[in-house]
């Protein structure tokens, strides 16, 4: 499913433990990590969508977890030039996502990475709260930056912890 623009809807999950740690996924065979995520299908609302690929992506039950909140509006990012499949009809050059915050309250042992056919991950840890932000594919980052910054306060309500600088240039602009 693509929409007229040529973006194809998605959700984005971001896993916290009680220390305010993320799940971090490292895609299965690649030195790559990103947040589980993953299409929502026509008959899907985008939460329905969250919780099946919570259970196909990290094996949790909406059971073993609270929703803390969801991005208010799509972010969007685009593929770049050489991932975008020009054979496929219609043509997707990116995707829009709807982002969900989820508390985890289950043992790591609930975990399972391989619940489906075809698993994302072979593997996982936890991560400070801005370190995806540095850590995930480039094209990725500036819709992990939004979605973080969105969804902060509600695990940060007495201020987000501070960011750390990435390069000088940007130190400069601050």
């Amino acid at each position: 499913m693509i929409d007229a623009d040529g973006f194809r809807p998605n959700v984005g999950i971001i896993l916290c433990n009680d220390q305010n740690r993320l799940f971090w996924g490292r895609r299965v065979g690649q030195n790559a990590w990103q947040f589980p995520q993953g299409g929502i299908n026509p008959d899907e609302t985008p939460e329905q969508a969250m919780y099946r690929e919570l259970h196909e992506e990290v094996g949790l039950l909406p059971e073993h977890v609270d929703l803390l909140g969801s991005t208010q509006r799509w972010l969007r990012y685009r593929l770049p030039k050489r991932f975008i499949r020009r054979h496929s009809h219609p043509v997707c050059i990116g995707q829009k996502q709807r982002w969900f915050l989820l508390r985890v309250h289950c043992c790591e042992n609930d975990f399972c990475l391989d619940s489906c056919d075809k698993p994302e991950f072979d593997n996982w840890r936890w991560v400070k709260y801005w370190q995806p932000v540095r850590e995930v594919i480039y094209f990725k980052r500036r819709v992990y930056e939004r979605a973080l910054e969105e969804l902060a306060p509600l695990l940060f309500p007495d201020g987000v912890p501070a960011r750390p600088q990435t390069n000088f240039l940007r130190q400069q602009r601050r």
